[in-house]
């Protein structure tokens, strides 16, 4: 028991006392090389796991929600204070897919699965130099079949099966084709991965109405995926804000793991040591000249001593760097 305690006052104290990079280069080269950050649409890739007998139809509705939410994206990274700029591109989804695309990985890492992708080195440089960006960040939708264990609505019934999803993945490329970030997120402490959707779903209703043992999987409506995707976010007082819940809550894990420490904001990217002034001596009280075991004077405070060489005490206040400190 004891050493389960130390073990878990040990893991608790690493995550809370250290920082973590989740870019694949230093922190400080990042915040250098990236400054102007293009946004391409998001695309989806259609010769993926998808095999929602209505694809056609469904990737139609994936990309049209795709332009709406797309906004929602760019502004997140605005405001996460990472980049100088952030521009939302303008291309056809589909044919920028099909010109940058070199191949596609099915990725099992840490027990997470996801479709990792590699692109053409030389059409993704000309891509990023023609619409003059330090670096492109390229989102993908794509399907996966993968285990999942779903819980009927009075949690009385469950079914562990393959069940269809569909994915999100997203990186920061470079120009010479340098993976600077991507998601999922491998540096994270804890490892989560959120799918955008499931779109098949056990038919308990059935198999209880039909007093059967076994439990069919069927795929989802085209009009409960929109309804899905589309349902709006609630805040602390459960009001319905205008925030989608899916997209919001993909979005916000990408931007958070984008965001600068608070030391970077306060330097511009770049960690800088804050220097400590030293702390103000009082002056000590002289006696004076032939005078026999006077009363000694008790310094003067702190706050009262003025003297041209004294430095001012310390306190909370943030004192710029000078040229020996930078």
């Amino acid at each position: 028991m004891k050493r389960l305690v130390v073990a878990l006052l040990f893991v608790s104290g690493t995550m809370l006392g250290c920082a973590q990079n989740y870019f694949n280069i230093p922190a400080e080269n990042f915040a250098e090389k990236v400054k102007v950050l293009g946004v391409a649409p998001i695309v989806i890739d259609a010769d993926s796991d998808i095999t929602h007998p209505q694809k056609e139809f469904l990737m139609q509705l994936i990309t049209d929600l795709n332009r709406k939410y797309e906004p929602l994206l760019v502004r997140k990274l605005q405001s996460s204070g990472s980049f100088y700029a952030v521009t939302p591109l303008a291309d056809d989804p589909r044919q920028l897919f099909s010109s940058l695309l070199s191949r596609r990985e099915k990725r099992d890492d840490a027990n997470i699965k996801y479709n990792k992708y590699f692109w053409k080195n030389d059409e993704l440089g000309a891509y990023i130099k023609k619409n003059r960006l330090d670096a492109v960040m390229i989102v993908v939708v794509s399907g996966l079949t993968q285990t999942g264990k779903i819980y009927s609505s009075n949690l009385l019934a469950s079914l562990e099966t393959d069940y269809n999803y569909l994915m999100m993945t997203a990186q920061l490329l470079g120009p010479d084709g340098t993976v600077l970030w991507e998601y999922p997120n491998f540096r994270s402490r804890l490892l989560t991965y959120s799918p955008l959707i499931n779109l098949q779903y056990p038919d308990f209703s059935e198999s209880d109405a039909n007093l059967s043992r076994k439990t069919e999987v069927r795929f989802k409506s085209l009009d409960g995926i929109r309804r899905t995707l589309e349902q709006k976010k609630s805040d602390w007082l459960l009001r319905e804000t205008q925030e989608p819940e899916v997209y919001g809550k993909l979005f916000d894990e990408m931007t958070s793991r984008l965001k600068p420490t608070a030391d970077k904001q306060a330097t511009g990217g770049t960690v800088v040591s804050k220097p400590v002034p030293p702390q103000a001596q009082p002056l000590k009280a002289v006696d004076p000249p032939e005078v026999t075991a006077p009363a000694r004077q008790a310094p003067a405070p702190e706050s009262t001593v003025k003297t041209p060489g004294s430095l001012a005490p310390a306190s909370n206040e943030i004192v710029p760097a000078t040229e020996s400190t930078r």
